[in-house]
């Protein structure tokens, strides 16, 4: 198999962007450490705690939100051993490959001065400050699968909601925006309600509502459509699950009778209507869930297996890497924590040959090298130990 990898290698499909160069300072467990990559598959590997998940971490800050852990900007610092004070704010430096040449970008915690509890990200785009982060979504697509998320099927809907818009972000990069200026929106509503109830200026009410309904609305039917093109993609023939997928919520329910105008026309009075602390909980697209269902068992996924989740998930992500390349001409990059760790021989096999048929830059990590021995020359190899990366395998 290797044999045959090499003469693939030879002829991978260039990525549209691609992670070229990745530096951490003060991240994590690292003090400074940096790796330069092609636009093969990587693999990290190493001991329990080396630091391959933080390296993830980093890379999943070049794009909108708050990383793969969700962690707040303060606790990514890294602390010397035996101290519990910070070393410093943390920064990552990164140059992806695009159609349009190499693009810089750096970010970090930026301390506020004389505000210890707040905290903020700053973003650099080839030097120049980025107004936000939604710009790196016009940037890079970057999706990630990690072993917290194994139970991403069983838990609250809100962790399928951030799942599903990060997927949404790949094929739209205003999504970004529209997402945070509904949740922005939404918590200016909430806490007028809560601080001068029935008091509260109607006027600035109505002005945050028709937000609110301008917003919810274009989010649901951006991700009713990508849900609905991600069910016909994941319909193909493999070892892994063939994951059924729907969206359960009021307003995309409205979008399956009417326009959007109208949608927006209900969400609107709905909203007014739940003004009330008291009242009914009001709609929208903050309380919509993901469904997903193991197509050959005909079960809904929660009550899968274990094992059938994460294949199920590990399926729905090649599904949405096989409908970019097909619509956008290249796939996500992909950070794949422990992805492989509770994969059969077969389905292994599969998801490499996925990976290097779409030409995608896909970040994996494990502590066992031989399982990813049969990527051969298709992929490149590191090693991780004690927060030092060194190049190459060790076999």
């Amino acid at each position: 198999m290797a044999d045959r990898r090499e003469s693939e290698a030879e002829s991978l499909p260039a990525a549209r962007a691609w992670v070229r160069r990745i530096a951490l300072t003060r991240f994590r467990c690292y003090a400074r450490a940096e790796l330069e990559a092609d636009s093969r598959p990587v693999v990290l590997t190493g001991p329990n705690g080396a630091g391959k998940t933080n390296l993830l971490e980093a890379l999943s800050y070049l794009a909108p939100g708050r990383g793969l852990r969700g962690a707040r900007l303060s606790a990514v610092d890294r602390r010397p051993a035996g101290s519990e004070v910070a070393a410093g704010p943390w920064a990552v430096a990164a140059r992806i490959v695009s159609p349009a040449g190499e693009i810089a970008i750096g970010t970090g915690r930026e301390p506020l001065p004389g505000e210890e509890a707040k905290e903020r990200r700053a973003l650099r785009i080839d030097g120049a400050p980025a107004k936000g982060q939604a710009v790196l979504a016009e940037l890079l697509a970057v999706i990630w699968l990690t072993p917290q998320m194994d139970r991403l099927l069983q838990e609250g809907a809100s962790g399928r909601r951030r799942f599903l818009d990060r997927l949404v972000f790949a094929f739209d990069p205003a999504h970004a925006a529209r997402v945070s200026a509904y949740e922005h929106a939404w918590r200016q509503r909430q806490r007028l309600i809560e601080e001068q109830g029935a008091a509260a200026d109607r006027s600035w009410l109505g002005a945050l509502e028709d937000r609110l309904a301008e917003s919810g609305v274009a989010i649901a039917a951006a991700r009713q459509e990508l849900v609905r093109r991600l069910h016909a993609a994941a319909a193909v023939p493999g070892p892994f699950p063939r994951p059924e997928l729907r969206l359960d919520g009021v307003v995309e329910s409205w979008l399956e009778d009417a326009p959007a105008l109208a949608a927006e026309e209900r969400l609107r009075a709905a909203l007014a209507a739940a003004r009330s602390p008291a009242g009914p909980p009001a709609p929208g697209p903050h309380r919509s869930d993901l469904k997903l269902v193991h197509g050959q068992k005909g079960v809904p996924a929660e009550e899968a297996s274990t094992g059938e989740q994460k294949a199920l998930l590990v399926a729905l992500v090649l599904a949405h890497a096989r409908l970019m390349a097909a619509e956008r001409g290249a796939a996500p990059v992909l950070l794949l924590d422990e992805v492989v760790a509770h994969l059969d021989e077969e389905r292994r096999s599969h998801l490499f040959e996925a990976l290097v048929q779409l030409g995608a830059q896909a970040w994996m990590t494990g502590t066992d090298e031989a399982l990813f021995l049969p990527l051969g020359c298709a992929a490149q190899f590191f090693r991780i130990k004690d927060a030092a990366i060194s190049a190459g395998s060790d076999r």
